[in-house]
């Protein structure tokens, strides 16, 4: 027994085995991604011919395999978690980012439902890595024979992966080694996200000396209080105010001083780039040119002499946001002493600004929504619909994470009623607009879905709710304004597009970064064509996003326009 276990466990045996380990999740994606059948073969060859041909290099095998191919392992691990969590695409920019800028509670809630995909990486690498690294303490070499017989067949697999990518731009539209290759992808895109991290930490440089050169248009002596709240992970489909047949709306849905969007998309599924398309000029058409010289909303308000405040239920995460957060003159993250809080405790920071009386103030919420886990974002005497308790989150459980998802939504009704009631009782000119960043996928169709951010879009993450709330004494002052936003309730909206340009719009602010034909109280808007910003900071259309005929279907169910 002895014998067959070294023998099977043998150097000889590990040169073969451990090529063919890092080829797995290359096979995974020539299934799950739209390749070409040459790009497909190309996607094998070429990498498991470098993988043989480095095995045999050296006659350590087992340090090569643990140090200088650890870079393949590490990304093929990161890939199967990545295609159990999504079911499809490589691992993007994106991803890499939200990686780094995800806080340790945000990730902690993730993996607890990301066991068998943890089992599986588990099963498939810790032991080849663990066999490696013995094999190389030990300092037991495979034969030069086998060394000699896999270099061989690395060069000639690698060739002929070669010549398969040569055919592959000559005959297939689009195909490029750097984005359909496995880990050349990867590679490049973490090199990228590198190079867009090092760029977010010098924004306070690069942005330094921007100005909005922004001027008020509204009488000096009126006492003015203007909030944005940035909803998260909050979908449209949810929103009884939006068509959902159960009450998740009970309070806003007896206002009469509001004005829900119904066609309202963003133009990204992730926080790190949706808020700022919010809270800035920018879109999918510009961002990638601009986010890292311009200064947010709340700059503009500060130029117009408003005083500004950012409070945050979300957590640090060395983002754009932290940085505009930093423009206001007050500046609280409630969950700076690392506990967790409900969205409802935003109001107190709100009443103690109020209190200060300022004549000219402007506030920026930030929630926490209804990021997952559901359960974690409202108290449990909160509950509305139930069961709600998830052990795990798999699609035979949709009923009870649907019913903590919407409580969470009853939630955030709650607060935004609290909110209007807290500014109408200012006695003040007062208006407020709330978006969510993106929505989430709950396993909602074929392709079980959860989660967001994911590098491949879907109608779930990008229909997304927008409120408009105007005081009685707004509407008195400017009652044109009111109801040209109710004119456009069924209009297609971009949030990303329309959010900064409606709220410097209602707040009577003149910039040369005002486009008033993305304002929804402007009578000069103008429906945008959707577009989406791509991993690679491209502005794409929604095809070319990767939205499939299901999430087409629901576009058109929901009357929302794709041109």
């Amino acid at each position: 027994m002895s014998h067959i276990f070294k023998k099977i466990f043998s150097p000889n045996v590990f040169i073969w085995f451990y090529p063919l380990l890092l080829i797995i999740p290359n096979i995974a994606l020539d299934f799950t991604e739209s390749y070409s059948v040459l790009a497909m073969i190309s996607n094998v060859l070429f990498p498991l011919g470098i993988y043989c041909v480095v095995m045999s290099l050296w006659k350590n095998a087992g340090r090569t395999a643990a140090l200088i191919l650890f870079f393949a392992l590490f990304y093929g691990a990161f890939q199967v978690v990545l295609l159990f969590l999504y079911g499809e695409s490589i691992i993007a920019i994106d991803m890499l980012l939200n990686v780094a800028t995800t806080n340790v509670e945000e990730a902690s809630e993730l993996l607890v439902n990301l066991a068998s995909a943890v089992v599986t990486i588990c099963v498939l690498y810790i032991p080849s890595l663990i066999w490696g690294i013995v094999l190389a303490v030990k300092k037991i070499f495979p034969d030069k024979r086998q060394r000699y017989k896999i270099r061989k067949l690395g060069l000639w697999t690698a060739a002929a992966g070669i010549v398969t990518i040569g055919i592959c731009y000559i005959f297939v539209q689009g195909f490029n080694i750097s984005k359909e290759i496995f880990p050349v992808n990867v590679m490049r895109n973490t090199v990228a996200a590198v190079q867009r991290t090092v760029a977010t930490e010098n924004y306070h440089k690069t942005s330094d000396s921007f100005s909005y050169k922004a001027t008020p248009a509204h009488p000096s002596d009126d006492k003015e209080i203007y909030m944005m709240v940035i909803g998260e992970t909050s979908r449209a489909d949810n929103w009884q105010i939006l068509g959902y047949d159960r009450p998740t709306n009970p309070l806003l849905s007896k206002r009469d001083d509001i004005v829900a969007f119904s066609k309202v998309l963003s133009e990204s599924n992730t926080t790190h780039k949706s808020v700022p398309m919010l809270m800035t000029p920018l879109g999918a058409d510009n961002f990638n040119d601009s986010i890292y010289t311009t200064k947010s909303i709340i700059t503009a308000f500060k130029e117009a002499g408003f005083k500004t405040a950012y409070f945050s239920n979300q957590g640090r995460n060395h983002s754009f946001i932290d940085f505009f957060a930093n423009e206001a003159d007050t500046t609280v993250f409630l969950k700076d002493d690392g506990k967790n809080h409900y969205d409802a405790e935003l109001t107190d920071p709100v009443r103690k600004t109020l209190d200060a009386g300022d004549n000219k103030l402007f506030i920026v919420l930030h929630t926490y929504g209804s990021h997952f886990n559901y359960v974690d974002r409202y108290p449990a005497e909160s509950s509305v619909f139930r069961p709600d308790y998830v052990p795990l989150a798999e699609a035979k459980n949709r009923d009870q994470l649907i019913n903590a998802y919407n409580n969470t939504i009853v939630g955030t009704d709650k607060l935004l009623n609290d909110l209007a009631d807290i500014l109408e009782a200012e006695d003040a000119t007062s208006a407020m607009l709330y978006v969510s960043d993106h929505g989430e996928d709950i396993f909602d169709d074929e392709r079980e879905r959860f989660l967001h951010a994911s590098p491949v879009p879907t109608y779930y993450q990008i229909h997304v709710p927008m409120v408009a709330w105007m005081s009685s004494k707004y509407k008195d002052e400017y009652p044109e304004l009111f109801k040209t936003a109710q004119s456009y309730k069924d209009k297609d909206i971009s949030s990303s597009a329309s959010l900064f340009n409606t709220m410097m719009d209602l707040a009577g602010i003149r910039s040369d970064y005002v486009d008033l034909t993305k304002s929804l109280v402007s009578p000069l808007y103008e429906t945008p064509t959707r577009v989406y910003l791509n991993d690679y900071n491209e502005k794409v259309t929604l095809k070319r996003a990767g939205l499939r005929k299901t999430d087409f279907e629901q576009l058109h169910k929901h009357g929302i326009s794709v041109k």
